[in-house]
C-alpha cells in the first residue's frame, strides 16, 4: 500500500496529462494517497488527481484519461 505520492507517481501523472494537453499549473496532486484514486474539479478550477494507494500506479494511470474526462464533464 503507497503511504506518500513520490516523484515516480507524479511523473507517472504528468506523462499522462501532458499528453492529453493540460496544463501542470491547472493541477492539485496531494502527496497522500486515498484508498482508491479519484479526480475532480477544485472550486478553484483546478484538477485535483488523488492516487489510488492500493494499486500500483502503472496499473492506476490506465485509468486515468477516463477519470479525468469524466471530472470535465466530457
Amino acid at each position: 500500500m503507497l503511504q506518500v505520492v513520490t516523484l515516480k507517481e507524479i511523473e507517472a501523472i504528468f506523462s499522462v496529462t501532458d499528453a492529453m494537453g493540460i496544463h501542470r499549473e491547472s493541477l492539485v496532486i496531494p502527496l497522500a494517497p486515498a484508498a482508491s484514486g479519484r479526480v475532480r474539479r477544485t472550486p478553484a478550477g483546478k484538477l485535483e488527481i488523488t492516487v489510488d494507494a492500493n494499486r500500483p500506479i502503472d496499473e492506476w494511470v490506465t485509468e486515468l484519461p477516463r477519470l479525468i474526462a469524466a471530472a470535465q464533464g466530457t
